[in-house]
């Protein structure tokens, strides 16, 4: 079972670095949220600030589960924020992408909350996805083997999925559990964008979207969180592209964190065409 805390490391100093990409967070290749955290990782370890404030990633190519290399270039620091650029390549092939904001801890400054969570039930509530699906069902992506996961809606046995409007929300944890919260919430925000999309459609769509790229706001720490909610819409999607906005929220119904991006869509390789 993978743990972020592990998988996502980075070895390394003077702004160059190294991971593995672990075959545990693999969902269409290496999961865009699982990179993110890597390149993440490389900042901090960059920068004497270790607060991330916001992360912008392109997603270049499909990497391989194998070593790739990390390249940090400071762009500005001063005592309260560092901007910095992080690249990621495997055998010199550019995989991702990043602009990255750090931040001093616990700045001064103004305060407001206007974020309102919607009225959902708790985890205790719901059934998790190994309790919703059955032997015969298709095995899931490897990296849903390291996320716990209980959906808002699911389709009882023997009800046709109907296309409904491009939201999904889901509790969520990982067993293997984590203090690293940043990267929690960026594979979260990741993989809600295709779940808001892929609700508005049959599953025999005929197409899969990967995501171009994800930004990231980062609102506030939950590491002691076991559960967090996510939730996602996808409210167009046209000429081939899904736009989405995806959020985070704690059990006290505080939000974490904001995401949004572009997803691209690809005819699905596993229907005949």
């Amino acid at each position: 079972m993978g743990d972020l805390a592990v998988d996502a490391a980075v070895t390394g100093g003077d702004g160059r670095y190294t991971a593995e990409l672990s075959p545990e967070w693999d969902a269409w290749g290496p999961n865009g949220g699982y990179l993110a955290a890597i390149l993440v990782q490389a900042a901090r370890a960059h920068s004497p600030l270790s607060r991330v404030a916001s992360v912008s990633c392109h997603f270049v190519s499909v990497g391989r589960f194998a070593p790739v290399e990390l390249e940090v270039v400071g762009l500005r620091r001063s005592k309260r924020a560092e901007s910095v650029r992080c690249s990621m390549r495997q055998d010199g092939k550019p995989i991702a992408e990043a602009l990255i904001w750090l931040t001093a801890d616990h700045l001064d400054g103004l305060r407001h909350d206007a974020a309102t969570m919607p009225e959902v039930p708790g985890p205790e509530q719901l059934r998790s996805f190994a309790e919703l699906t059955s032997d015969s069902d298709p095995p899931p992506l490897a990296m849903w083997n390291n996320i716990e996961g209980k959906p808002l809606y699911w389709p009882e046995d023997g009800e046709s999925v109907t296309p409904g409007r491009p939201y999904y929300g889901a509790w969520y944890r990982f067993p293997a559990h984590t203090t690293d919260d940043v990267a929690r919430q960026l594979v979260l925000l990741d993989v809600l964008a295709w779940g808001s999309a892929w609700s508005a459609h049959p599953p025999d769509s005929g197409y899969i979207a990967p995501n171009l790229d994800l930004n990231v706001q980062f609102h506030r720490p939950a590491a002691e969180e076991e559960w967090l909610f996510g939730e996602g819409t996808a409210d167009v999607a046209e000429d081939g592209l899904i736009g989405f906005r995806t959020r985070v929220w704690s059990r006290g119904r505080k939000l974490l964190a904001s995401g949004s991006g572009q997803l691209l869509c690809r005819p699905d390789p596993s229907i005949p065409r």
